[in-house]
This record gives C-alpha cells, structure tokens and sequence, in this order.
C-alpha cells in the first residue's frame, strides 16, 4: 500500500518541479517596451504612443523621425 503512495507523492513533487515559473510582469513589461522619450525617459511600447505622448506631454516639440 505504502508503494502507491509513494508513487502518486513522487509524481505530485514531479510536476511542481517541473512546472514553468510565470515570471513576474515587470519583466514582461520591460520586454514589450522598446521606445523611450528622449526628453523625459518614458518607455513606450511603439511609434504611435510616442507620437501621443507628444501631443500630450511635449506639444512644442516634434516627435522624432521613425527609424525602423
């Protein structure tokens, strides 16, 4: 009987380890953020929220020239 046990706790220890750890989101935010304001250090994730960060943030300046 203890050889059952053992066997279902064994695959329960198993799987926990073997288990993909999430992450934290932090590190997936800074993955998804690739441009940053060049005035006030904001990342953003693409062209056009920088360009809308402008209008709001910085309307003198113009939004620099997409460089892909």
């Amino acid at each position: 009987m203890t050889r059952g046990k053992q066997k279902i706790e064994a695959q329960k220890r198993n799987a926990e380890k073997n288990q993909k750890s999430k992450g934290s989101q932090i590190e997936a935010r800074a993955g998804g953020l690739k441009i940053t304001c060049p005035i006030c250090k904001v990342q953003l994730a693409n062209p056009n929220q920088l360009n809308d960060h402008y209008a709001s943030k910085h309307p003198k300046e113009k939004p620099p020239a997409e460089s892909s």
